[in-house]
């Protein structure tokens, strides 16, 4: 029987941080283009304690010009 892919939320916490970085972007940066009015979230997403929502997903990966499957690391 085929693995289902499992999100690593620690891995892909790490990985949306380092693409912010790479980017350019602060996290006050990406709070504003969210329109945020604090940025717990976003320190929430690269902790890994939570995951961005889907039409957030899609924002982030817009903002970061990668697809979305470059944010999310899974693991199988």
């Amino acid at each position: 029987m085929k693995q289902t892919p499992v999100i690593n939320m620690q891995k892909t916490g790490e990985n949306i941080r380092s693409l912010r970085i790479s980017a350019g972007l602060s996290v006050r940066d990406l709070q504003q283009i969210f329109g945020f009015s604090a940025p717990q979230a976003i320190y929430k997403w690269e902790s890994g304690a939570s995951l961005p929502t889907v039409d957030n997903l899609v924002i982030l990966s817009s903002v970061l010009h990668v697809k979305v499957d470059r944010i999310l690391v899974c693991d199988k």
